[in-house]
């Protein structure tokens, strides 16, 4: 368990490691944490998939508020935790991103230059739920490394046909992988002939064969 610098305050991170040189710097939801159910799940399927994980809390989390933090703030948190994890991990491979409101932190820093390898989205909230005119799409097209974004089908936050549109503008670096049947907390419904440990096992999957493509990519 580390504690990390954020300005004059701290927060936790923790490191999952299977001794792999890349690592996934992971950020939590708006409405979770770095020990809730979906990010420790993500971490097991990465670490089974032979990519170690590093997960924290944003500040508001840290003092046990129900109110995110400023997107500054949480911009500065990621900056604070990856540099701890390179200090610490000296990795060959590092990539950001995390779940919903995390990954949208982190896509926002990757578009403006941040220095890591690649942008990991796990369940992007591209508009508020039942706003799908309210898009956070602006800065997308900028950036500049490798993605991958992995929403649901049915996902209430991303809707499919906005998402397409979008993906027209933000050229090929850009991978999307939909999980059918899957909302925005990558839970399915029996109807669907499918689990939540399938789906979990796929964004595993996928997200193993997108890193080994990152780390075959020279430096």
């Amino acid at each position: 368990m580390w504690r990390v610098r954020v300005g004059e305050d701290a927060v936790t991170a923790e490191h999952d490691s299977t001794g792999s040189s890349i690592v996934f710097v992971c950020a939590h939801g708006a409405g979770g944490n770095m020990a809730d159910r979906g990010v420790l799940a993500v971490s097991q399927v990465m670490r089974a998939q032979g990519v170690d994980v590093v997960r924290f809390n944003f500040l508001y989390k840290e003092k046990r508020s129900g109110r995110p933090d400023p997107m500054p703030l949480l911009r500065k948190t990621i900056d604070a935790v990856v540099a701890r994890a390179r200090e610490e991990l000296r990795p060959d491979v590092v990539v950001i991103g995390g779940r919903s409101m995390g990954g949208r932190a982190a896509s926002m820093l990757a578009a403006d230059g941040f220095a890591c390898d690649g942008l990991l989205l796990l369940a992007y909230p591209l508009h508020p739920a039942g706003k799908p005119d309210q898009l956070r799409d602006a800065h997308l097209p900028t950036i500049d490394i490798p993605v991958l974004c992995l929403n649901g089908t049915r996902d209430a936050l991303c809707r499919r046909d906005l998402m397409d549109a979008v993906l027209e503008r933000v050229g090929p670096k850009w991978t999307m992988h939909w999980l059918d049947g899957a909302d925005h907390s990558f839970h399915v419904l029996k109807s669907s002939g499918r689990t939540d440990a399938e789906v979990l096992s796929e964004i595993g999957e996928t997200s193993r064969m997108w890193v080994e493509r990152l780390a075959r990519v020279p430096r």
